[in-house]
């Protein structure tokens, strides 16, 4: 699993996202999903970066932040550490192993956009076991499916 963040014109937004591929090895590429019901979907519109961060075990706090509110209702960076980084976009500073991407393409897929990342800077650092689907299906979303 993992938690994407966004800056569009005016406000962040992330959410938990468990649609995502590496695609491409020369150039390197990424695919992040986004819900169309999502708020995190409708600020990326406008965002040109997205930062994609890995979503440790341990971290389960941040997992249902991301995963069970929605942006619409809560300023979930109110309540986590985050730090500007590329482009102004948040980086969860609880999380230190992420990348950021610049946004490629948009591309409709159904209920979901398919975001085509091209990575432009990263954090590293042993996260330790990643927090699974198999956890995080029991976090109610803060958006009907």
């Amino acid at each position: 699993m993992y938690i994407v963040t966004v800056r569009g014109r005016s406000e962040s937004a992330g959410c938990l996202v468990g649609f995502t591929t590496q695609c491409s090895i020369h150039p390197p590429r990424f695919i992040v999903c986004l819900s169309e019901k999502n708020r995190t979907f409708t600020v990326a519109r406008d965002a040109e970066v997205m930062v994609v961060h890995m979503v440790p075990d341990h971290a389960v706090e941040l997992a249902e932040l991301f995963g069970s509110q929605t942006g619409d209702e809560v300023d979930k960076f109110a309540r986590c550490r985050w730090s500007p980084g590329p482009m102004a976009t948040p980086v969860l500073d609880d999380l230190a192993n992420w990348f950021a991407g610049r946004i490629l393409e948009r591309v409709p897929t159904g209920d979901h956009w398919a975001y085509l990342l091209e990575p432009i800077a990263s954090g590293e650092e042993d996260p330790g076991r990643p927090f699974t689907f198999h956890r995080a299906r029991r976090i109610e979303p803060g958006h009907a499916p």
